[in-house]
This record gives C-alpha cells, sequence and structure tokens, in this order.
C-alpha cells in the first residue's frame, strides 16, 4: 500500500526533491543520488549514463500505484536492444546516400512503454521500421530477444498512422488478418475465440459486421489496434497512431490504449509529434534530434498510473516534464517549421 502523503485534491504528493527507489520515496538529497531514478542521467567521474527504466504497473481504478517497481518487474529482461544503429537510404534520383539514423544507443525493457518525440524529418519511423525489420542496419545492431534481426516476424505488430484498413472487409475480417500471412499453429476455432477476444478488449462488439465506412475515426483505430494485438505479438509498434483523430477523441483514445496494454503487457514503441501525448503515456521519453537523428536524452517519465484516472495534467511534475521536453525539441522543431534544413 503506498504511503505518500495525498494532496487535498485527492492526488498523490510528490515532493520535488524526492527521488524514487524500490522502497517509495526518498527525500534525502544525498540518498536520491544513492539510488537514482530509474531511466534518469547519472553523473559519473568521466560521463553521464543512462539508468534503465522498469516497466509501468497497472492497478486497479481507484487504488493508489506506489512510486517504486516490484521486485518482478525491476528484473524485466531487455527486449529490444540497439548498439550504434545506423540507417540510410539511396535517394536514386540524386545518386547519392541519406544517412537517417545515426549511432543510436537504446535498451527498452520488457513490459515498457517508450515513446519517441522529436521534429518532423528526425526519422522515428525509421527506427520503428528497422524494429520491425523493414529496413537494415548501415552499422551497428538492433536485436529483439537477444536475437538480430533479419525481417518482419510475428513477435511485432505495428498500428498505423491512417487506419490502413480494406474497405471491403468487416471489422471481424480486417482483425483476422494477421491469420491469413502468418501460422501461429492455431486451429480455426482458436483464432476465431482470439478475434472476438479483442474485439470485446476494443469496446467494438456488436459492430463485427460493419465495414470501415460506418465506423468513427476513433473506431477505425481500434480496429487498427485489435488487428496489430491478435496475434498477441510480444511488441507493439505505434507509428502516430492517433494523428488523424479530432482532439477529443484522441484523448479518449491513448486512456483506452493505456488500458488495454495494461491488460496485455505488450512492450510498446510509440511514435508522437505531441509533448503531451509522449509525457501521458510513456514510461520513457526518447528525444530525437533533427536528421541525422539520434538521441539527445531519455526522459524518465515518473507519474501514476492509470494516468487518466489521476489527471496527472494537474500534477506539478506533469508541467516540469513537458517544459523540460519542448526546451530541448523547441529550437530543431521552429526551424523544421520554417522550413530549414
Amino acid at each position: 500500500m503506498d504511503a505518500r502523503p495525498l494532496r487535498d485534491d485527492g492526488q498523490p504528493d510528490f515532493p520535488k526533491n524526492a527521488a524514487r527507489t524500490a522502497q517509495g520515496l526518498v527525500l534525502d538529497d544525498k540518498i536520491a543520488n544513492d539510488h537514482p531514478r530509474e531511466g534518469s542521467l547519472v553523473e559519473g567521474s568521466d560521463s553521464m549514463k543512462v539508468v534503465d527504466a522498469v516497466p509501468r504497473q497497472a492497478a486497479p481504478a481507484g487504488s493508489i500505484v506506489s512510486s517504486g517497481p516490484s521486485p518482478a518487474r525491476s528484473a524485466a529482461a531487455p527486449v529490444i536492444v540497439a548498439k550504434g544503429l545506423t540507417v540510410g537510404y539511396k535517394l536514386h534520383r540524386e545518386r547519392k546516400k541519406l544517412t537517417a539514423l545515426r549511432n543510436i544507443d537504446l535498451t527498452i525493457n520488457r513490459g515498457e512503454f517508450v515513446v519517441l518525440v522529436g521534429p518532423s524529418g528526425c526519422c522515428k519511423t525509421t527506427f520503428i521500421n528497422a524494429i520491425a525489420g523493414l529496413v537494415e542496419p548501415w552499422e551497428g545492431t538492433i536485436e529483439v530477444n537477444g536475437k538480430p534481426i533479419s525481417g518482419p516476424g510475428p513477435d511485432r505488430a505495428m498500428v498505423f498512422q491512417d487506419y490502413a484498413l480494406m474497405p471491403w472487409r468487416t471489422v471481424e475480417s480486417n482483425i483476422r488478418m494477421p491469420f491469413e500471412f502468418q501460422d501461429l499453429g492455431l486451429t480455426k476455432q482458436e483464432m476465431d475465440e482470439r478475434v472476438r477476444r479483442y474485439i470485446d478488449l476494443v469496446d467494438l462488439t456488436g459492430f463485427e459486421k460493419s465495414y470501415p465506412y460506418e465506423l468513427s475515426g476513433g473506431m477505425k483505430q481500434r480496429v487498427g489496434i485489435a488487428r496489430a494485438l491478435v496475434s498477441e505479438p510480444d511488441i507493439l509498434l505505434a507509428d502516430e497512431p492517433f494523428a488523424a483523430i479530432d482532439a477529443m477523441t484522441r484523448e479518449a483514445m491513448q486512456s483506452e490504449l493505456e488500458r488495454f496494454v495494461a491488460k496485455t503487457g505488450q512492450t510498446v514503441v510509440f511514435i508522437t509529434h505531441s509533448i503531451d501525448e509522449a509525457v501521458i503515456l510513456g514510461d520513457r521519453v526518447a528525444v530525437i534530434s533533427y536528421r541525422p537523428g539520434q538521441i539527445k536524452e531519455i526522459v524518465d517519465v515518473n507519474l501514476p498510473r492509470p494516468r487518466f484516472d489521476y489527471d496527472v495534467k494537474t500534477l506539478p511534475e506533469y508541467s516540469e516534464l513537458r517544459d523540460h521536453i519542448w526546451r530541448l525539441v523547441k529550437d530543431e522543431a521552429l526551424q523544421t517549421a520554417r522550413g530549414a534544413q
């Protein structure tokens, strides 16, 4: 049970000088240095290093989330490891090569929700395409579950920005598509049961026979999420999945995604241009510089979950995180908006 004090509005009180450890909040600055927050930058004698974050913990609605990870979560194994990853493309018309990402070092633990943020053109999508096995490294390595990525696989699935639904297929038929392209060793009965289960998970029961043109934008994206989850991949890759949705539906879908992932336990790599969305959803936020993309900083997001239940936007820590990330991307974002290269 979380023993942290509550403010007058019932929200957990997070003192600014508190450090998070497996035991909870530590207020003493000396102890804070001895127990750095997961994912935070820690000063060493010669350099700075990143302490790996621990995946989120879901909690029943109405309960207070502990500030520290459980021992089991602390021992979570790395599932995605990029070391010195450099990726680029051949520009055939210009007869030259374009370096998209340079020297990316990032470790993502099992069950962790990592968000990539950066200005347009920083090649965030290239990174998740490398995880998906759609592009190959020029230099360095990228591994999933300790094995080099050699191509797409059933352990990874993508949620796209533009829904990517087949208009001639019903909701049920769209969600069933992954079974047509990969043999998961399931019987027809098992496949039918999975489709029903994920339709229910994304609250589309009753719309099984509907076509995409009969659905709202939020409902279409829920079909896309269910289609990605139905094969039960270890890793969910999301490329700005809510960018085409109106603002109110977008916030609702953020809450829904947090709920889905809390139930399924997937590792998530999520791309967004919205700093608010990054802070609301992520366990860590990797800030990417303009092309060639490099990691400028990894920001640890230690806010209680489920975040929409706690209305974390009212917490001072939320504003501090948002302002810090904006300062990291501000100059490059403004240059990109003006068309500077």
